[in-house]
């Protein structure tokens, strides 16, 4: 029974979320659904990550197990071809060993988050970006962010109904930019908690605003108080980047590059 690893793009908005849920339509049920029409095979799709209802993916990676081996470009046709109307496209298919685990076996994970920064509202952006028409100090945002950088418990920054064990999450980049008219958020990390990236820029926004200062981030954070940190920012800006694994060498696939966001 061929494994096959699935890199993912889709448009969050018209999902509830990645999970299959009773409420309306998930990208994992939207994915299965594409491979009962290709082979008549009920199945269950393992993504790296559970993406919320109106958050993205550039590079979303996830497996399914299947009785019919076909090869790997042949999945990816398939797949894209049952897949629509909805917006979700496998990019690349590869057959993978039974070992492979999308979720298990990741050992990064980055999101990007894009604030579109201008006072006239999002138009041909809209549902992809979150609006703020005040002027954000990206550089402010940026440096207030490397607080959190590092090991640290998270709890200011996690979600009453997250699920995760601890809160103690370690953070390894966090990239704050100005492009043009956007703001950009660029984090990577082994796994995060549930809305920590969201919770992550509605902070660091204050600071963009000039009402919070460096040393409010850092005594958030010290608090392990949701109710001390920032907003949670909107879904619309959030985009899981890509997810790195080690090959059977030991090796680690690098990620892409932030120009080109488990739970």
């Amino acid at each position: 029974m061929p494994r096959y690893k699935l890199t993912l793009e889709y448009d969050g908005g018209p999902f509830v979320g990645w999970q299959r849920q009773d409420n309306g339509l998930s990208v994992q049920g939207a994915l299965e659904q594409a491979v009962l029409r290709y082979t008549g095979e009920t199945v269950t799709a393992h993504a790296a990550g559970r993406t919320d209802a109106g958050v993205h993916a550039y590079g979303q990676v996830a497996h399914v197990d299947l009785v019919r081996a076909d090869p790997a470009r042949k999945v990816r046709e398939a797949l894209n071809a049952h897949l629509r109307p909805h917006p979700v496209a496998v990019v690349e298919a590869e057959e993978v060993d039974d070992t492979f685990h999308a979720r298990f076996s990741a050992v990064e994970r980055s999101y990007v988050y894009r604030i579109l920064n201008r006072r006239a509202p999002a138009v041909l952006e809209a549902g992809k970006v979150w609006w703020v028409p005040q002027p954000l100090d990206a550089d402010a945002m940026h440096a207030a962010g490397q607080e959190l950088v590092g090991q640290h418990d998270f709890t200011s920054f996690r979600a009453a109904e997250c699920q995760a064990n601890s809160p103690v999450k370690t953070i390894d980049e966090l990239v704050v930019s100005r492009q043009g008219e956007h703001v950009e958020m660029f984090v990577r990390a082994r796994s995060f908690l549930h809305h920590q990236v969201r919770n992550i820029i509605g902070t660091l926004s204050l600071v963009g605003l000039g009402r919070w200062s460096h040393d409010d981030v850092r005594r958030a954070l010290e608090a392990r108080n949701r109710a001390k940190a920032g907003p949670t920012a909107p879904p619309t800006g959030l985009y899981f980047r890509a997810v790195r694994y080690e090959n059977a060498a030991g090796l680690q696939h690098p990620l892409p590059g932030r120009d080109g966001e488990t739970r």
